[in-house]
């Protein structure tokens, strides 16, 4: 029986497909909780009855449907997300489920790792915070932190500007000051929480073949080095307006810069020599847990 998971995050709302043997993706869109939440202190209603407008869309087509939110619906206080529930019920008929952060952490984790047999680091990076874990058969080290990437460009306008002012290295120092990071090191850096496989295909930063495991959701990877000089050029060359042109979520593209130091951050400190992207969220741990993840 097909099942669809929609995983609301602080910045992008991802619809996926389970049809009991696979999972795809069927739709992502932007909408910027967190970024609205920080000017108005308050969801903005906008905000909101585009993810009810979403799921009536969805329910056009599907009628087993598992919604859940992850990093700016934990922050809600009481009566706010009160509100925010009973409206969310009333207008779509489903259940919404906020999920506590160790649990989307070690959901995401799970689904990135299916095929890993080797130590490995997974950054789940999101609008509103980042989970870290150190993964060898078994979680072993969690650095978790609620900072995301709209934080870093509410802080650096410019990043999402045609060609960024602020250099990489600012950035990346501002990110270290703030960034809970793992003690152990791991060769490979697995990139989840959705949009990096995406990001890396139409960006035109440099790819090949993921060499480390085979993994239907996890097909590309690059080194180290790279990915550093990739990111640079991306910082200081690459148009983001001529991305944006040719994207059908234009706004989805703002934070890809931030999320890009990041994702250097976490590789520098458990010293890296592979990154692999992918658009691995927690969906594949929840198909598998959902009876746990109903009760959260």
């Amino acid at each position: 029986m097909e099942k669809v998971i929609v995983e609301v995050g602080s910045t992008v709302t991802k619809v996926d497909l389970y049809d009991e043997i696979d999972i795809k993706r069927i739709k992502d869109k932007t909408i910027l909780f967190k970024k609205h939440y920080q000017e108005k202190q308050a969801l903005d209603k906008e905000d909101v009855y585009l993810l009810i407008d979403l799921i009536k869309e969805v329910k056009q087509n599907y009628r087993d449907i598992y919604v859940c939110g992850t990093s700016i619906f934990r922050k809600l206080n009481d009566e706010e997300r009160k509100e925010f529930l009973d409206i969310f019920k009333r207008e779509t008929g489903c259940e919404f489920h906020i999920i506590v952060e160790e649990e989307e952490n070690h959901l995401t984790v799970e689904g990135a790792t299916r095929f890993v047999h080797d130590k490995v680091c997974v950054m789940i990076g999101g609008g509103g915070s980042t989970e870290i874990a150190i993964y060898e058969d078994k979680i072993i080290e969690e650095a978790n932190t609620s900072i995301g990437v709209i934080d870093v460009v509410n802080a650096f306008p410019d990043l999402a500007e045609d060609i960024a002012s602020t250099s990489l290295e600012e950035v990346m120092a501002y990110i270290k000051e703030r960034l809970k990071l793992p003690k152990l090191k791991a060769d490979t850096l697995i990139l989840a929480g959705g949009g990096h496989e995406k990001f890396a295909r139409e960006s035109g930063i440099t790819y090949e073949s993921n060499k480390v495991y085979q993994d239907n959701q996890a097909p590309i990877m690059m080194d180290i080095d790279t990915r550093r000089k990739d990111t640079k050029q991306y910082f200081e060359e690459i148009s983001l307006d001529k991305i944006r042109e040719n994207s059908n979520d234009p706004a989805w593209w703002d934070a890809t810069r931030a999320m890009c130091a990041f994702a250097l951050v976490v590789a520098e400190a458990i010293e890296a020599k592979v990154i692999i992207p992918t658009d691995i969220s927690m969906t594949y741990g929840i198909v598998e847990n959902i009876d746990k993840v109903n009760k959260l």
